[in-house]
């Protein structure tokens, strides 16, 4: 407050050299200059580090591009020789090498020599790496989303015309294909990416487990499923079809096998070569079990379908009077995708 009782008007901060330093640091900015005639080119410390390069008074135009990702150089090239008839600011992003290592760069400066000083012009580089990293890791989500809403679309169509073949009327065709779509729910809810680099998959064990839970709950008591199957990783495109299956070899028990008996088991194991995954279905303690005399109904057709089209195997019933015994064979990188 002065004397006269107005409010004192704030001075402007003084930006000298050193503090305007100290921000271009902290903003990790480059600075860059390249005189137009000669093609010199030079940077600042930071610029060099951010180049991978040793320090020194001048760098030329060509041991830089010589970092440039090959598919940008073209491109990079152009886009400086245009700045000088460009009107305004302009922002150049491309990548380089460092090694093995790729850095994202962007370039930005005045274009039409807006700014030049003996005839060089100036700007700046920022790492921006983090930044299109992300981009690229948004778009590889959203084509990923795109991709698995489709299947799963095509599929449940799919399921709806074939179960609307077979089903006698429209609330047993609406039960059975909410069933199979749960099933499907079920199986895609749990494909997650998986640690230690195996990818997007959901554990084989997990997926049995999840899947079945729903038949555990219909007995006399608790535990009459058991799973115990390789530590191993199911890709999205199996776990759909694994969880199709599933449903249906569980159907099945339910209705005729020992998921129908209060008391009725169910075992799943597996076992393994280098190129294949052998899963044990195992029912005890259901009623007597007969070889069907029937041809194969919907059901068992888009369970051999499924299993030969997606998992690149096979599956093979022994109808024992103990109960049924399902082999279900599936090739490992199949299983994996």
């Amino acid at each position: 407050m002065i004397a006269d009782g107005t409010a004192e008007i704030p001075k402007a901060h003084a930006w000298d050299p050193d503090h305007l330093r100290l921000a271009v640091t902290a903003a990790g900015v480059a600075l860059w200059a390249w005189n137009v005639d000669t093609d010199a080119f030079t940077m600042d410390e930071r610029g060099f580090e951010l180049w991978g390069l040793p320090w020194r008074a001048e760098v030329t135009f060509e041991e830089l591009s010589a970092h440039i990702h090959p598919s940008d150089r073209d491109r990079v090239h152009s886009a400086f020789a245009a700045t000088r008839a460009v009107l305004g600011s302009y922002e150049t992003d491309f990548r380089i090498m460092i090694g093995e290592e790729v850095r994202w760069i962007s370039a930005r400066g005045q274009g039409e020599d807006v700014g030049i000083v003996g005839r060089t012009m100036f700007g700046i580089f920022l790492d921006v790496t983090g930044r299109k990293q992300a981009e690229e890791g948004n778009e590889l989500l959203a084509g990923e989303m795109s991709h698995r809403v489709k299947n799963l679309l095509a599929i449940a169509s799919g399921l709806t015309t074939i179960t609307s073949r077979t089903a006698p009327n429209t609330q047993d065709m609406a039960r059975e294909l909410t069933e199979r779509l749960s099933a499907l729910g079920r199986a895609h809810d749990l494909v997650r990416p998986l640690p230690g680099g195996q990818g997007d998959a959901a554990l084989l064990g997990d997926l049995l487990s999840v899947l079945l839970a729903p038949y555990d709950d219909m007995g006399a008591f608790k535990g009459r499923i058991r799973v115990a199957v390789e530590r191993m990783g199911v890709g999205e495109n199996a776990a759909t079809g694994l969880g199709l299956i599933i449903h249906e070899l569980a159907t099945n028990s339910m209705k005729y096998g020992a998921l129908s008996a209060p008391t009725g088991t169910l075992d799943l194991s597996s076992t393994a070569t280098d190129d294949e995954v052998i899963l044990t279905w195992l029912e005890r303690g259901g009623p007597e079990v007969e070889s069907p005399n029937a041809g194969e109904g919907f059901g068992s057709k888009l369970v051999r379908r499924t299993v030969a089209g997606q998992l690149g195997g096979s599956i093979a019933y022994e109808w024992s009077t103990g109960g049924v015994i399902i082999t279900l064979t599936m090739r490992r990188d199949r299983l994996s995708s």
